[in-house]
C-alpha cells in the first residue's frame, strides 16, 4: 500500500501562524465593540466597507426598495432555490419529534424540541455577494420556528446588496442589517445601544468572521467552528481530468486560503489534472484568487486502492467531498468523516452550495469528525422533562435514588428522594440515613 503526494500545499506550520495573527486581531475588536458599542461598529464599518449610514437596520422601505432593484429572473431563480431547501428542510423538522414513555408503572419521561429563541445569521460579502447563504440560515431558521431572526451582510459599493436583502425578507427575517465582518457577529452576540444580542450565531465568513464566533461561542451557541471551505475530489479512472480540475477550481476561488485535494488511484488522471487546472488557470476570470489558493493549499495525492482513498479521506474530513468512481455506493456507506458528499458525475459542489436544498454551512478543519452542517436541527433545542403520577412510583424510584445518592456521599440528594418516600411511601427514614 503506498500514499503518494503529487502535490503539496503550504506547511502546517505557516497555517498556523497565519491562525494566531487572525486571533489577536479578532480578541482586540470584540472588547472594543463590548466597551464602546454602536460607535466601534460603525468606526470598522467605515474603515473595512467605507460605509457609514444613519442606521444599520433597514426600515421596511428600504428593503422593498432594494428588492424593486432585483430583477424577474434573478427573483424567480431565489424563490426556487428557497423552495428547494425549505422542502428539504421541512422534512428534517418533520423527522424530529417530541416523545413521552412511560419507564415504569407510574414515571413519564419525555423531551420537546424547543426552537432557539434569537438567532443571528451573517452573510458574507467580500469578493462575492453570498445570496445563497441567506437561504441557508435564515430559511432554515424560519422553518425550525426561531421567532427572532436577525440578518447582517457587508454593503456591496456602498449600498445593501439588493439580492441578499431579498433573500433575507423572503427566508423570513425579522431584522436586517447592513454590517459586515467580525463587527457584524461581535455586534450581534454582544449587543450594541441599538442592537439587541441573539442567543445564537451561525453562517459561514472569513478567518476573522470564523475566529470571532470561536471566541464568542459559550457567549452564546454557534453552528459549528467554520474555516475557509474546503473541497475534496475522490476520483478513478471513471471520469476525465476536465471534471476534475473544473470542481476543485470551483472551490478554490473563493479565497485565497481555499484546501483543495484530489485523491485517486490513477496516476494518468492526475497528471492529467495537474495540466488542466493550469491550462484553466490561464482562462478562469477568477484566477488571482484561485490560482493562490491552489499553489498554497492545493493537493494531489495518489493511493493504490479505493480503501487507500477511502482512509485518506476520512483522516482529511474535508467540507465538501466529491465523488467520481466506480463504487460511489461505498463511499456513502463507507465514509464517517466529512462536511456533505457529493455523488456521481452528474453532482457537484455547486449545486449544493446554491441550489439543490441541502445546506451548503458544514463543518471545516476536521471538524466533520464531530459534527454535521448546519440543518433545522441546529435551531432546535431538546429539552427532557419527568413526571411520577403515582406514589408507588415515588416511592420506588425514591429509594433507589436515595441508596445512590449516599453511595457518592451526597446527603442532601437523599433528603430529596427520602422526603418522598416517607410522604409518598409511609415509610420512616431517620434524616441523613438512605432508604432501605
Amino acid at each position: 500500500m503506498t500514499i503518494t503526494h503529487l502535490k503539496l500545499g503550504k506547511p502546517e506550520a505557516e497555517r498556523a501562524e497565519d491562525d494566531a495573527n487572525v486571533r489577536k486581531v479578532v480578541e482586540t475588536t470584540l472588547r472594543d465593540i463590548e466597551t464602546r458599542g454602536d460607535a466601534a461598529i460603525r468606526e470598522l464599518s467605515a474603515k473595512f466597507d467605507n460605509y457609514e449610514p444613519a442606521n444599520f437596520r433597514l426600515t421596511p422601505s428600504e428593503i422593498e426598495a432594494a428588492m424593486q432593484k432585483v430583477s424577474a429572473r434573478d427573483m424567480e431563480d431565489i424563490r426556487f432555490a428557497q423552495t428547494q431547501i425549505r422542502t428539504f428542510a421541512e422534512a428534517q423538522r418533520a423527522s424530529m419529534t417530541d416523545i413521552e414513555v412511560e419507564t415504569l408503572p407510574g414515571v413519564i419521561l419525555g423531551h420537546k424540541n424547543i426552537p432557539v429563541q434569537s438567532v443571528g445569521c451573517y452573510v458574507p460579502g467580500g469578493k462575492f455577494p453570498m445570496v445563497a447563504s441567506a437561504h441557508m440560515s435564515v430559511l432554515t431558521a424560519t422553518v425550525a420556528g426561531v421567532p427572532r431572526i436577525v440578518a447582517s451582510a457587508p454593503p456591496m459599493n456602498g449600498a445593501p446588496h439588493p439580492a441578499i436583502v431579498a433573500a433575507m425578507q423572503l427566508g423570513g427575517a425579522h431584522e436586517i442589517y447592513v454590517l459586515g465582518g467580525m463587527q457584524a457577529v461581535g455586534a450581534m452576540a454582544i449587543g450594541t445601544e441599538t442592537i439587541d444580542p441573539v442567543h445564537m450565531l451561525v453562517g459561514p465568513g472569513n478567518a476573522f468572521v470564523a475566529e470571532a464566533k470561536r471566541q464568542l461561542y459559550g457567549r452564546v451557541g454557534i453552528d459549528l467552528f467554520a474555516g475557509p471551505t474546503e473541497t475534496m475530489v475522490i476520483a478513478d479512472d471513471t471520469v476525465d481530468a476536465e471534471l476534475c480540475a473544473t470542481d476543485l477550481l470551483g472551490q478554490a476561488e473563493h479565497g485565497y486560503n481555499s484546501p483543495a485535494c484530489l485523491i485517486t488511484t490513477s496516476r494518468k488522471l492526475a497528471q492529467d489534472t495537474l495540466a488542466e487546472i493550469d491550462r484553466l488557470l490561464q482562462i478562469l476570470p477568477t484566477r488571482e484568487t484561485a490560482s493562490v489558493s491552489w499553489q498554497d493549499y492545493g493537493e494531489v495525492i495518489l493511493c493504490d486502492t479505493h480503501d487507500e482513498m477511502l482512509q485518506v479521506a476520512n483522516d482529511m474530513a474535508y467540507e465538501h467531498v466529491q465523488i467520481m468512481t466506480d463504487r460511489d455506493d461505498w463511499f456513502l456507506d463507507n465514509m464517517h468523516s466529512y462536511g456533505a458528499l457529493f455523488l456521481g458525475p452528474r453532482t457537484n459542489v455547486a449545486n449544493g452550495d446554491k441550489v439543490i436544498g441541502t445546506n451548503h454551512t458544514l463543518p471545516t478543519k476536521k471538524a466533520g469528525r464531530y459534527t454535521g452542517g448546519l440543518w433545522v436541527g441546529k435551531f432546535l433545542k431538546t429539552h427532557s422533562y419527568q413526571r411520577i403520577t403515582s406514589d408507588e412510583a415515588a416511592t420506588t424510584i425514591g429509594e433507589y435514588g436515595s441508596r445512590l445518592c449516599m453511595l457518592e456521599g451526597f446527603v442532601g440528594h437523599a433528603e430529596q428522594c427520602n422526603v418522598r418516600v416517607r410522604r409518598y411511601g409511609g415509610k420512616n427514614i431517620a434524616y441523613g440515613a438512605s432508604a432501605e
